[in-house]
């Protein structure tokens, strides 16, 4: 990836970009009022497990709890009268759904948002709040963007793209501006990528106020589109991912250029880096965060040595999550960090054998929330059988604890591990 001077910056800047500073600074004070500029703070706890100075851009905070507000607002407020009455579309997993119709509507233009059938529901609600029509059409965000181009030549509308245009890149980059006025001295900035709006806009606003900040993309390993578009290499995709807001397939045209301009790396992370960082701002900065808002923090967690020192800046890009969802996250998480426990306890089938086994993990302070008695299907001895317990417990040396405990009365245990 090639890296620039600050003098041959300007000259990218100014002769062949399609979005620029300028362009970002227009951007903010079309939008300026009617966004909220979302806090920029530093996360104590964080730095200390990560290693670095972390600071948080809580763009969770938005009014529809998303960036996409600022790029979909820019985008709007640049359409002519005719274009305003005879109304816009936009294709979305959600976030920049929710952005286009909230915006529409208070500006009185009619709106389409065409969405992928399998979006979290909460987002569909919501962007049927906000008065759009919403057509769930194709399996994946490719799918029904095909769709959402077909229905607007058949109805006249205007494409408010998600990530390759050139005001919503504006619009963007905006979020650079308002870290970098809170906290100038960052060492870096790292940067969710789905379709490279968001890190395409920032890096232009970033670089030009600073050429020596880096600037990092991140992707997950299941949709690494721009990462191996970067590298020449064919990607390989998963069927899903927890950061659904990013899972995309064919990053932007333009964004793509701006990227391998002005982006210094472009990191990937799995899924269980997500979900740890998703818990991690839950229980420490008490914030919700979608998977897509999460994985700058996963990427910091899982590179400690590239980051050690630096002080980050990190985009909380959403907070749009289906609480069944955050439930089962949550609850994968505790299995992590065995403050939740699946024991499987073989005993001989006699009355009083199970009462035994409660009574110590009551005595070790395990809180049990399940039990399931197994005689049929363990390969046991008959006369024998396998219980397990789903117990609270306090870490993995607690978890130690009980199974010495039980051990110590003549009773076999081992922990389920989750394998993800």
């Amino acid at each position: 990836m090639k890296h620039y001077t600050s003098v041959s910056l300007a000259f990218v800047y100014a002769e062949t970009m399609p979005v620029n500073v300028d362009s970002v600074r227009a951007a903010a004070r079309a939008i300026a009022g009617n966004v909220v500029e979302t806090p920029c703070l530093h996360s104590r706890t964080l730095s200390e497990i990560a290693g670095a100075r972390i600071y948080l851009k809580f763009e969770n905070f938005q009014f529809t709890a998303s960036f996409k507000e600022r790029g979909a607002l820019n985008c709007l407020l640049s359409l002519d009268t005719k274009q305003r009455a005879s109304g816009v579309i936009a294709v979305s997993a959600g976030n920049h759904a929710q952005g286009v119709a909230y915006h529409a509507q208070r500006l009185g233009i009619p709106a389409v948002i065409v969405m992928p059938r399998y979006t979290p529901h909460v987002k569909v609600v919501h962007t049927r709040r906000f008065g759009a029509e919403v057509l769930l059409r194709g399996e994946n965000f490719d799918i029904a963007m095909d769709c959402a181009r077909e229905v607007m030549r058949e109805r006249g509308l205007t494409f408010v793209h998600p990530y390759d245009d050139e005001q919503v890149i504006a619009g963007q980059g905006t979020i650079a501006l308002e870290m970098l006025d809170a906290c100038p001295d960052l060492d870096s900035l790292i940067v969710p990528i789905g379709g490279g709006g968001m890190i395409a806009g920032m890096a232009t606003a970033a670089k030009s106020i600073n050429p020596d900040i880096e600037v990092v993309g991140v992707e997950t390993m299941r949709f690494p589109s721009m990462y191996c578009a970067l590298h020449g290499t064919a990607p390989h995709f998963g069927e899903s991912t927890i950061a659904d807001g990013i899972a995309v397939k064919v990053p932007g045209l333009v964004t793509l250029e701006m990227v391998r301009r002005l982006v210094d790396e472009v990191l990937l992370v799995d899924e269980g880096d997500i979900e740890e960082a998703m818990l991690l701002l839950l229980e420490i900065e008490k914030t919700v965060v979608e998977g897509a808002g999460a994985v700058g923090l996963a990427a910091v967690l899982r590179n400690r040595e590239r980051f050690a020192g630096k002080k980050v800046g990190l985009v909380l890009c959403g907070g749009n999550i289906d609480p069944l969802t955050l439930s089962d996250i949550i609850e994968r998480g505790m299995v992590r960090a065995a403050r939740l426990a699946r024991l499987h306890v073989q005993m001989r089938d006699l009355p009083g054998s199970l009462a035994t086994v409660t009574r110590i993990l009551a005595e070790v302070n395990a809180n049990i929330e399940e039990v399931h008695h197994h005689r049929a299907f363990t390969s046991l001895p008959v006369q024998s059988a396998e219980v397990e317990f789903v117990v609270r417990t306090m870490d993995r040396e607690h978890v130690q604890q009980i199974i010495d405990a039980l051990a110590q009365a003549g009773f076999t245990a081992h922990v389920h591990k989750l394998d993800v």
